[in-house]
């Protein structure tokens, strides 16, 4: 959602720096079973898809076992994160079939693979809520993604927590929190939010509860907690995946996409879901356009020679240690041959306020759309019912109101002049920007912050509250514009992952994916976030990506110097759906 810039004055208190100082100098004893990421001996987060399919083949591993593994990791580690909703309840029966197939010579790429999926996409067996009372115990079939995952081989383990209705519900809104789920938290610092509205998927991902997700974007929504959880995320060209079965804000601008660790099996993930579906006239155009293998698109060498844009207006110039991470970026970049073109900046500024008010008028038809088609008899139809349920269950569904339906209900839809006129303008604008950077600086990919350092999760005044004011998002170019982007991992500010966003034209994934295996084999930068703590995680590892000064000052445990910093945080405008 957008929110009108603000700034706030925050004092960081002596008695909550003295707490942290006392927990740097005296060692928490961790919970074997909360650090332990290993089955049959393999480190399941150090893995790949195709190494788990090569260990599986060689007899070292077997699919029940490593859905076993996950299912016992969810156990003792989601209670902290709640990143999980719903656990399928034929996980282990599933993977048992997928070793017997394997043994008759299957090998799909996907055999026996646990994958996890955001709660807004339809899953056979398990409720698909958005997270909210309202739509509890609601089992229509198998989206088509997920379709074409099962066909894939893929196990589904189950389904993700999320921000509720995608983060478009509610003025203010905590991201990551549902009325069933509670708050996702960051397995980096549990007290710190995780982004959203693909909150769980990149949580499960990190935390390892599964090998890879799947998520679903608007603007910001699989970029954005990914890039907050040190992993990959894909958002695709629209209508290179379908969004039938998927609970929407936008046809004009949702499309799922890839959650994973690493840029190999967010690669497999993503051409594993692609295929045209007659329900969904948007993947007609992926016709010679799309693949089933990306890949093949993995290449060490793509970077040597590509011309990649640097977008700073906007971006750069709000956290000096974010600044950082993104100039030993450019500079691996350059290492690697890249031609690097700064700035060249992407002028999107125009766009954010006609986008906020198409997407009130789109959402109105298209939530009845889904309400409609894939509801029982007793459940809300349109965004009146939804308004009245979450009104008469405030003990399920508060704190937060309804500010976001009832605006969108307000609305004439997607025939009301106005919306017509804004979705007009936010295109315009949106696609203007995007191909004249691109064509005048004659560039291969755009590359962004793809985030900032994580805030403080507020139970009460939400993503408004705490210090949210450092908030960096690059999205939505290539969310209005329905063009692909992928972050990857870039570095640490002290214990927050951030990601680097690269972004280019229309059906330009294979170049992406290509750009970002090339800088994650060169950097390296993802951290696991190790053990996770009561109340707290461990610091990531500092590298020469990481500004990590809360890493430095954990590695002097008997260091009791504290200082009180006094800050003023300038609130940044941001769409995050």
């Amino acid at each position: 959602m957008r929110f009108p810039s603000r700034a706030r004055l925050s004092i960081t208190t002596v008695l909550s720096v003295f707490l942290l100082v006392v927990q740097v100098a005296t060692p928490i004893a961790l919970a074997k079973d909360d650090s332990e990421t290993d089955v049959a001996g393999i480190d399941v987060d150090a893995t790949t898809i195709p190494e788990f399919q090569a260990f599986m083949n060689e007899g070292r591993l077997t699919s029940e076992q490593l859905t076993e593994f996950y299912l016992d990791r969810i156990n003792a580690v989601d209670r902290k994160l709640k990143s999980v909703i719903t656990v399928s309840p034929t996980a282990l029966d599933d993977a048992r079939a997928a070793d017997e197939a394997r043994a008759t010579g299957d090998s799909r790429p996907l055999l026996g693979i646990p994958i996890m999926v955001k709660d807004n996409i339809n899953t056979t067996g398990m409720a698909t809520t958005a997270g909210s009372w309202a739509l509890a115990d609601s089992m229509p079939p198998d989206a088509f993604i997920v379709q074409q995952l099962r066909s894939a081989g893929a196990l589904i383990l189950g389904k993700a927590n999320l921000s509720e209705w995608a983060n478009f519900r509610s003025i203010p809104s905590s991201s990551g929190w549902s009325g069933i789920g509670g708050q996702t938290n960051s397995p980096y610092s549990l007290d710190r939010n995780p982004c959203g509205s693909s909150s769980g998927s990149a949580v499960v991902v990190t935390a390892s509860l599964a090998v890879a997700a799947v998520g679903t974007e608007t603007d910001g929504s699989i970029v954005c907690p990914a890039g907050t959880s040190s992993v990959v995320g894909i958002k695709p060209t629209l209508g290179l995946l379908s969004r039938e079965g998927i609970i929407p804000i936008s046809a004009d601008q949702d499309t799922a996409g890839p959650i994973a660790r690493n840029v190999t099996d967010a690669a497999v993930l993503l051409g594993a879901m692609t295929g045209v579906d007659p329900a969904d006239p948007a993947t007609a155009a992926q016709e010679g356009n799309a693949f089933t293998d990306y890949v093949q698109s993995l290449d060490l060498e793509a970077l040597d020679g590509a011309r990649i844009g640097v977008w700073r207006k906007g971006t750069f110039g709000i956290d000096a240690k974010v600044d950082r991470i993104m100039e030993r970026a450019i500079a691996a970049l350059e290492e690697a041959g890249a031609v690097i073109v700064d700035p060249t900046n992407v002028a999107i500024d125009e766009a954010y306020g006609p986008e906020f008010t198409a997407l009130l008028c789109e959402f109105k038809d298209d939530i009845r759309g889904y309400l409609e088609t894939y509801t029982g008899p007793g459940y809300p139809k349109n965004l009146s019912d939804l308004i009245d349920f979450n009104r008469a269950n405030p003990d399920l569904e508060g704190p937060w109101n309804s500010k976001i339906f009832v605006l969108s209900h307000k609305t004439g839809g997607r025939d009301d002049p106005k919306c017509v006129k804004a979705r007009e303008k936010a295109n315009k604008i949106a696609l203007d920007a995007m191909n004249a950077t691109m064509a005048d600086n004659d560039l291969d990919a755009i590359i962004a912050p793809t985030n900032g350092p994580a805030w403080m999760t507020d139970p009460t005044n939400g993503d408004l509250g705490g210090d949210f004011s450092t908030f960096i998002g690059s999205s939505t170019p290539p969310a209005i514009t329905g063009y692909p982007s992928i972050t990857v991992p870039a570095g640490f500010v002290g214990r927050s992952p951030i990601g680097i966003t690269f972004m280019a034209g229309r059906w330009d994934e294979p170049a992406l994916i290509s750009f970002a295996y090339d800088f994650e084999q060169a950097t390296h930068a993802r951290r696991a976030p190790g053990s996770i703590l009561p109340d707290t995680a461990t610091a990531a590892p500092t590298d020469r990506f990481d500004d990590g000064k809360a890493g430095d000052v954990a590695l002097l445990a008997g260091t009791l110097t504290f200082l009180v910093t006094l800050a003023v945080f300038r609130r940044r405008q941001v769409v995050v759906h």
